[in-house]
C-alpha cells in the first residue's frame, strides 16, 4: 500500500484542531461505559439436549452422592427442606432444588453509593470486575512484593478511575494488616475511595455482620435503604469436587437473610478437581452451583443470588491451572448455556497463568473475555490485573486490560444506520482515487468517530523509536502512574472516615473478628 500522500496527511492534522468551517474545539468521544448490554446473541457448544442431560445429571449427583456440607447450621437448613443427612453428606432432592430456582430472583439491584454507578444484574447486562484474591501485587518501579493496604487502597484508585470497571474487586491483600482487624480497612478504602458497587470476602459470620454496619454506617444508610437492593456482593467458591465448607456456607447463608448478592462460584479444574473433559467438568460446577443457590433460598427464599462459573483445565504436565485455553472458553460458553436453562444471570472470569504482562498474559486474557462475550456473561470477574494465575495483581496488566475492556465497550454502542451515517454525499463528494480527510462528512464527526486508545501506540516505526520505543507495558506505567497521582476522592466519600472511625476504633479495642475456620 502506498504512503498517504502530504496533502492527505496535512488535512488529518489540520482538522483534527478545529470543528470544520470554525474555531470552536469539537468535543472528545465519551469513555462513559457504565451501563452496558450484550451487543451480540450468546454462542452454544451444546444442542439443547445436551444441556438438558448435564443438568439432569448433576440433580443425579446432588440427588445420589450428596455434597459434603462442614457447617452444622447449614445441613440444618437442608434437613428441614426435606434434604437426607447423614453426617455431613447431604443428599438434595432435585425437588427441593427445583422449588429454590423458582424464588431466585433474576434479576438483581446492585446498589452504589453513587446512582449513576448503579448495576441491573441479570442476563443481558454486561458488568466488568478487577482482578480479585491476589496475596502478591507487581509493577515494573517497585518490583513483585506481598499486598499491603498502601497496593490495596492504590488497586482501589485504579478501579474507580476507569468507568469500563463497572464494581470493585478486592484486588490485593492487605497483608500488613492482622487478618482479625483486615476487612474494616478493606471496606473502608472501598467506601471512600470509590462510588461504584462494593465487593468482600466471605471470611465468617462476624465479618459479615461488622460489614454491613460499616456500610451502613459510612453510607448513612437506614434499615430500610439497606434492605433496598444488594450493597455488597461476595464470592462464594465451593471446595470442588462436592464439599462446601464453614466460611462459604456461613457466607451464603448470612448474605442470604441480610439481602446481599451471593455469587456461588464453583473453581472446577478439568482433569484435576473435575472430569476432564468439558462436559463432565460442567456437570460437577452446575451440581455445585445449585447446591449453594439452593442453600441460599432455603436461608431466606428471594435472596439475591447468582449462578458461578469459573472452570478451565490444568495443565496436565505440571497440573497448573491455565486459562484463556480452547476448554476455557467452551466452559465459559456452556457455563452461560446452563446459567440461561435455570434462567439466572450469572458471573464467568478471565484469567492468566503468565508471571509478567507479556503476550502470553494478553492472549490468555483476552480470550476468556471473548469466551465471557460470547457466552452472555452478566458479570466477568478477574477482568484487569490478574497474573500469575491469581497469585499477583499487576498494575501494567491492569492498564493494558482496560484498553482491551474499553474496546468491547464500544462494540456494545450500536452503530447508527440512518442516511446521515451512510453518507451517500460524502462518497458522492470525493472524485475516484481521492481522500475522505477533508470531507464535510468526516470534518463534523472526527473528534468521536473512532475509539482513541488507551495504551496502544499507533505512531511509524521511526517516530516510534524517536520517542524511546517503549512497549505497551513501558506505557501503562506511565498510566497507572498518573492516574494515582491526578486521583481525588470522590465526594461520596470524603465523610466515610470520619463516619466509621469510632466504630472501627471500639472494634479494633475489642479484638476484631477472626476469620472462621
Amino acid at each position: 500500500m502506498e504512503q498517504m500522500s502530504t496533502e492527505k496527511r496535512t488535512n488529518a492534522r489540520s482538522g483534527r484542531r478545529r470543528n470544520a468551517g470554525t474555531d470552536t474545539p469539537m468535543e472528545a468521544r465519551s469513555l462513559r461505559y457504565r451501563q452496558l448490554k450484550h451487543p451480540f446473541e450468546p454462542q452454544k457448544v451444546f444442542s439443547d439436549d445436551e444441556v438438558n442431560a448435564i443438568h439432569d445429571t448433576s440433580l443425579r449427583v446432588l440427588e445420589e452422592l450428596g455434597i459434603k456440607v462442614l457447617l452444622p447450621e447449614a445441613r440444618k437448613i437442608f434437613a428441614a427442606a426435606g434434604a437426607k443427612v447423614e453426617e455431613d453428606m447431604v443428599f438434595i432432592g432435585r425437588d427441593i432444588v427445583e422449588a429454590a430456582l423458582q424464588t431466585a430472583p433474576s434479576n438483581i439491584r446492585l446498589r452504589a453509593i453513587n446512582p449513576t454507578r448503579e448495576q441491573d444484574y441479570t442476563n443481558g447486562t454486561v458488568i466488568f470486575a478487577p482482578g480479585s484474591g491476589c496475596p502478591n501485587v507487581t509493577d515494573f518501579e517497585r518490583d513483585r512484593r506481598p499486598g499491603s493496604l498502601q497496593a490495596y487502597e492504590e488497586t482501589t484508585k485504579l478501579a474507580q478511575s476507569f468507568d469500563v470497571i463497572h464494581m470493585l474487586g478486592q484486588s490485593a491483600e492487605p497483608q500488613d494488616v492482622p487478618i482479625q482487624f483486615r476487612h474494616y480497612d478493606m471496606v473502608r478504602a472501598q467506601m471512600e475511595l470509590s462510588d461504584k458497587p462494593l465487593h468482600v470476602y466471605s471470611r465468617g459470620q462476624a465479618q459479615a455482620l461488622e460489614t454491613f454496619e460499616m456500610i451502613r454506617i459510612g453510607f448513612n444508610l437506614s434499615d430500610d435503604d439497606f434492605a433496598d437492593g444488594a450493597w455488597v456482593t461476595t464470592i462464594i467458591n465451593t471446595n470442588s469436587p462436592r464439599m462446601l465448607d464453614n466460611p462459604m456456607a456461613q457466607g451464603i447463608i448470612d448474605f442470604a437473610r441480610a439481602g446481599q448478592m451471593t455469587v456461588i462460584t464453583p473453581f472446577c479444574l478439568a482433569g484435576a478437581m473435575a472430569p476432564v473433559t468439558v462436559a463432565g467438568a460442567l456437570t460437577l460446577q452446575h451440581a455445585e452451583a445449585l447446591a449453594g443457590i439452593t442453600l441460599a433460598q432455603l436461608s431466606k427464599a428471594g435472596a439475591p443470588v447468582s449462578y458461578g462459573g469459573f472452570s478451565s483445565n490444568v495443565d496436565m504436565k505440571s497440573g497448573s491451572p491455565a486459562f484463556g485455553t480452547p476448554e476455557h472458553v467452551k466452559m465459559q460458553i456452556g457455563g452461560g448455556q446452563l446459567a440461561r436453562h435455570i434462567g439466572l444471570p450469572w458471573r464467568s472470569a478471565t484469567g492468566a497463568a503468565s508471571n509478567t504482562p507479556d503476550m502470553q498474559s494478553a492472549s490468555e486474557t483476552n480470550m476468556a473475555l471473548w469466551g465471557a462475550m460470547m457466552a452472555n456473561a452478566t458479570m466477568t470477574l478477574h477482568a484487569a490485573g490478574w497474573l500469575e494465575g491469581g497469585l499477583s495483581f499487576g498494575y501494567e496488566k491492569f492498564i493494558n486490560d482496560v484498553e482491551a475492556l474499553q474496546v468491547m465497550a464500544e462494540l456494545c454502542i450500536k452503530p447508527s444506520g440512518t442516511a446521515a451515517e451512510i453518507g451517500f454525499d460524502a462518497i458522492k463528494d470525493v472524485a475516484p482515487g481521492g481522500h475522505f480527510f477533508a470531507t464535510k462528512h468526516t470534518m463534523d464527526r472526527y473528534r468521536t468517530a473512532f475509539y482513541e486508545p488507551l495504551v496502544a501506540d499507533l505512531q511509524n516505526f521511526g517516530a516510534w523509536e524517536d520517542a524511546g520505543a517503549k512497549t505497551s507495558a513501558d506505557r501503562a506505567t506511565q498510566i497507572w502512574q498518573r492516574t494515582l497521582r491526578d486521583f481525588v476522592t470522590p465526594q461520596t466519600g470524603e465523610a466515610v472516615p470520619d463516619r466509621l472511625a469510632t466504630y472501627m476504633e471500639s472494634r479494633i479495642a475489642a479484638g476484631g473478628a477472626a476469620p472462621m475456620e
